[in-house]
């Protein structure tokens, strides 16, 4: 293993952190297990070419390019298509497909198109509305959806390979050595 590379557990659990301590249980297994990350180079099972460009256009707004990549380019979109075939239950995979439906709804109502064909200020307006009314909704049903595609677009991105070797870096002084002579470190500064 590359000494700056991270395990996928140990990426799982810095995620964690940013989302609160808390991953639903469906996204934890799909990201424990081996083959899931298999199932990102298959055709699509669940989403529509649509929804799967809906997926990726709202996940690289959550995360997008700057001087590492995106989550586009970490395959996000794939990775939401895998949990959703292989480990969501279908009365939640059906939750999440009405949850996009919704998105595009909503961009239709606001912009006469659907959202990944939105100019990007229109889309992350829609996306600010939605993340406050999520956030300010509680545990409540408006609030799943937003807080789902957000917790999913983290955790498929700081556990692909991009997200854990170019974005999450373990520490830029290299590795802790605790065990050298303090005559070898020189002036010490604090």
């Amino acid at each position: 293993m590359n000494r700056d590379s991270i395990s996928r557990r140990r990426a799982l659990g810095q995620v964690a952190m940013l989302l609160g301590g808390a991953i639903s249980a469906p996204t934890l297994a799909g990201v424990l297990r081996a083959g899931t990350r298999r199932a990102w180079a298959t055709a699509p099972r669940t989403l529509s070419p649509d929804q799967l460009e809906l997926v990726a256009t709202m996940a690289e707004h959550i995360i997008p390019e700057t001087d590492t990549p995106g989550a586009r380019a970490a395959g996000v979109h794939r990775f939401v298509d895998a949990l959703l075939t292989d480990h969501y239950p279908v009365t939640e995979r059906d939750r999440f497909l009405a949850g996009l439906a919704g998105v595009d709804t909503a961009a239709r109502s606001a912009h006469g198109q659907p959202f990944a064909r939105c100019a990007p200020d229109q889309r992350v307006a829609l996306l600010t509305a939605m993340d406050a009314r999520a956030y300010a909704a509680g545990r409540g049903e408006e609030g799943w959806f937003f807080r789902r595609m957000k917790e999913l677009t983290l955790v498929g991105y700081y556990t692909s390979d991009v997200g854990a070797t170019q974005e999450l870096r373990m520490s830029p002084f290299g590795a802790y050595r605790g065990d050298i002579p303090y005559s070898s470190v020189g002036r010490s500064w604090s």
